[in-house]
């Protein structure tokens, strides 16, 4: 049985906001506050707290846990030893991964090929659990610190504080056109014959992907005439389509290319972006984080598969 001692504690430093505003309101010191706490989160193997600046906020766990502990304390003496088999059974729904939310951004490409497939999943397995899903570029809208992220790699991306991450896939990038395009049946296209092409921007954010065809072209001499500035990889390849012009972007973002275009790998250099997944220590042991990667693993490597099994 959970110690209500300790859920009385905890409730303070949500309250609060923190072990010292905990240590206040009731008189003990936050090295006891803190050891209380860790206790709680011991007793319930669940992180129920998490750093954020100098201090600290509660989980996603810690949040539903507290709301039920509040339940308990305020109830009747004959109704207390109730709520709190109801509060266990909640600490181990939440640490099964069938209550609680899950939260995670990720860049379009990934959200158009690798996102549906996983999310499905996740919702069949974890049916009550609450998925909130993020567009990377779209992320500056409100604040939002995801629980996993799907993201490109820079070359001074620095670690990030309180998330572990792994490499998902390092791919090139190619050329789209149109078939009827004098270079679209090469097998690969040095990036110096582009130089006199009318470019499709693809890229809303300007972010890394962008800046590593831009730092690719200038590494051989020239800088890309971009004639439409589309939002996005699909808007991009339509007006490729169109007859436009040219655009260059991920592999990942040719998957399901129209008929009647061409996708031909770019060397000499060959722009390669690497996209990355981090994710937040405190939800590192949650069954939903874990399946999370093996369906993502899964989809990075079927569609590597079939990439192999076309080019063959």
């Amino acid at each position: 049985m959970l110690d209500t001692h300790r859920l009385r504690i905890f409730r303070a430093v949500v309250a609060t906001g923190s072990v010292a505003g905990a240590a206040g309101a009731l008189g003990y010191t936050p090295s006891a506050v803190s050891q209380h706490l860790a206790a709680l989160q011991r007793e319930t193997n669940l992180a129920l707290v998490e750093r954020r600046g100098r201090g600290i906020v509660p989980t996603a766990a810690g949040l539903a846990l507290a709301a039920e502990a509040g339940l308990a304390l305020a109830a009747e003496a004959g109704d207390v030893l109730e709520r709190l088999a109801a509060l266990e059974a909640k600490a181990s729904d939440l640490r099964a991964g069938r209550l609680g939310s899950l939260t995670v951004s990720y860049v379009g490409s990934a959200g158009a090929t690798w996102i549906p497939p996983v999310v499905a999943a996740l919702s069949r397995e974890f049916p009550l659990l609450r998925l909130d899903l993020r567009l990377i570029e779209l992320a500056g809208e409100r604040p939002f610190v995801p629980d996993l992220e799907i993201y490109v790699a820079e070359a001074t991306s620095l670690p990030i504080t309180g998330y572990r991450a792994q490499q998902l896939l390092e791919e090139p990038y190619l050329v789209v056109m149109p078939d009827g395009h004098p270079l679209a049946h090469r097998v690969d296209i040095d990036l110096a014959e582009l130089e006199g092409q009318s470019w499709v921007d693809n890229d809303v954010s300007r972010g890394p992907c962008r800046q590593i065809v831009l730092d690719a072209c200038a590494a051989v001499g020239f800088a890309p005439s971009f004639r439409i500035q589309a939002q996005d990889y699909p808007s991009a390849i339509a007006f490729v389509a169109a007859g436009v012009g040219i655009t260059v972007l991920p592999r990942l973002g040719t998957v399901n290319l129209p008929p009647g275009l061409s996708a031909v790998p770019v060397v000499n250099p060959a722009p390669t972006r690497r996209i990355m997944v981090r994710i937040k220590d405190s939800v590192s042991g949650h069954p939903a984080v874990a399946r999370a990667l093996e369906l993502l693993t899964d989809c990075v490597e079927r569609h590597e598969a079939q990439h192999a099994a076309a080019v063959s």
